[in-house]
């Protein structure tokens, strides 16, 4: 109703705005006057109209506005909407993952404090050896020009450390995802540092560089008094078992007592020089400093050489030595370390080789090729591994054997597996320390397999040698 009353208004001024622009088409040339103020009171009057249409729509809008009934506060508010729920789930998963954030931001916050607090240098790269986070432990250890350090997160790690054993350490984990150590004397002059790199599982490495200058130190002042010791009690070690034998085998008129106390005095005295004679060893072997003169040598050369080394020892004690089966295979090493290798195993097998039930100890030495592929970088003499098996050499013993529980500490200096029984033989607890130093030096590995009641087999592996070809 009120729409159609509307319409009418506007088309009644319409109908006015018409006559009054027929009017001045007609009048304008003979009454200008009557039509123009013809024109302003139809304009009046249309505004009237309009004026008048507006107020009773108006006046009907307030009335119908005043008959709408009031909301009650306490009236009941219309029911939850089917997603409700969502909104409910969705804010409830939203604080979880706001909670999950703030717990792994401080458990990262946590992590680089700890880390901060570390003595070792950290360093995080990406698959693209680009820094991704240091420690500052190594900010501190690569200073740059100016007061900041020269560590950037987001550049290559070449660009910062440009030591080699570090940057192929790290490039050993990113590309073959293995765990490398190495050594390094070249990253900071004077200084000496373990570089340990191992893989992410997302991707990238991370680096930790342990400074080991202090520790060296100490173990080479711990090497160089050893060193200067032993060799100062050889002069005086010397003198009494010589006077000792000569009393023994001059002096006639000895009683048996004091033979008996000039024999005890050369037995600890001749021990004595052994132990001194075997730490002057051991020292020149930790330090590396023994001069090796590798050669190519035959397997069963080298078998028999060391067997008739301990010909005199094998007659004083009465005991048994073998050659087993033998390889003409060659090894590359040096005669003389190995034979005495070989030769402190041997007589290790005579000490404490001897059955229970049998009259003397039995022991036999041989040598054979093993084929697991053995990689190893010519020298500069132009004799390497191809990749084509090993030399492996056994010594093995038919004695009481030993316990598995020392199998893996039998190498250590110093350690006896029957104390009491080692003192008595005269061992210096330095024998297989030396043999796996000495090894080692020449690219080998020594392990001992035993079984309690069967004796023990001491095995020594060496790269089998072939010449390189040109």
């Amino acid at each position: 109703m009120r729409r159609s009353s509307l319409v009418l208004s506007i088309l009644l001024a319409m109908l006015l705005v018409v006559a009054w622009v027929a009017g001045v088409m007609t009048l304008m040339p003979q009454k200008p006057f009557v039509a123009w103020g013809g024109g302003v009171a139809l304009s009046i009057l249309f505004a009237l109209l309009l004026r008048v249409r507006l107020h009773v729509e108006m006046t009907k809008l307030d009335w119908i506005v005043q008959r709408l009934p009031k909301m009650d506060e306490h009236a009941p508010r219309p029911g939850p909407s089917e997603f409700d729920g969502t909104l409910e789930l969705l804010q409830q998963a939203s604080k979880r993952l706001e909670r999950t954030l703030l717990e792994a931001g401080e458990e990262r916050r946590e992590l680089e404090a700890l880390l901060d607090s570390m003595q070792d240098a950290v360093v995080a790269v990406d698959a693209a050896g680009r820094i991704q986070w240091t420690n500052q432990a190594m900010q501190r250890l690569m200073p740059g020009p100016s007061v900041a350090s020269s560590v950037r997160v987001g550049h290559a790690l070449v660009q910062t450390v440009r030591d080699p054993e570090v940057l192929a350490c790290v490039r050993a984990a990113l590309e073959e995802r293995v765990v490398c150590d190495r050594r390094t004397t070249s990253l900071i002059p004077g200084r000496i540092f373990e570089v340990n790199a191992s893989p992410m599982p997302a991707g990238g490495a991370v680096a930790v560089l342990h400074d080991i200058t202090r520790i060296e130190e100490v173990e080479r002042t711990q090497r160089d008094f050893v060193a200067n010791v032993s060799h100062e009690l050889r002069t005086p070690l010397t003198s009494i078992s010589g006077y000792v034998e000569t009393l023994l085998d001059h002096e006639v008129s000895l009683s048996s007592v004091a033979r008996e106390f000039l024999g005890t005095i050369l037995k600890n005295a001749t021990r004595m020089s052994r132990l001194t004679e075997d730490l002057l060893t051991m020292a020149r072997v930790e330090s590396r400093e023994a001069v090796l003169h590798p050669r190519l040598v035959r397997a069963d050369l080298l078998v028999q050489d060391a067997v008739a080394a301990m010909r005199g020892m094998v007659q004083d004690a009465e005991a048994e030595l073998e050659i087993g089966e033998t390889t003409a295979a060659e090894v590359f090493v040096d005669t003389d370390s190995m034979v005495q290798v070989l030769g402190n195993l041997i007589e290790n097998g005579i000490k404490y080789g001897q059955a229970k039930e049998a009259a003397r100890s039995r022991v036999v030495v041989s040598a054979s090729e093993v084929w697991p592929l053995v990689w190893q970088e010519p020298g500069a003499d132009g004799l390497g591994v191809q990749g084509a098996g090993a030399v492996e050499f056994s010594v093995r013993d038919f004695g009481p054997g030993i316990a598995s529980e020392h199998l893996t500490r039998i190498f250590e200096r110093f350690y006896r597996v029957d104390k009491a029984r080692s003192r008595e033989s005269g061992g210096t607890g330095l024998g297989l320390a030396i043999a796996r130093h000495m090894v080692e030096m020449q690219g080998g590995t020594i392990r001992a397999e035993s079984e309690l009641g069967a004796g023990s087999n001491f095995l020594v592996r060496l790269p089998k040698a072939w010449p390189v070809s040109e």
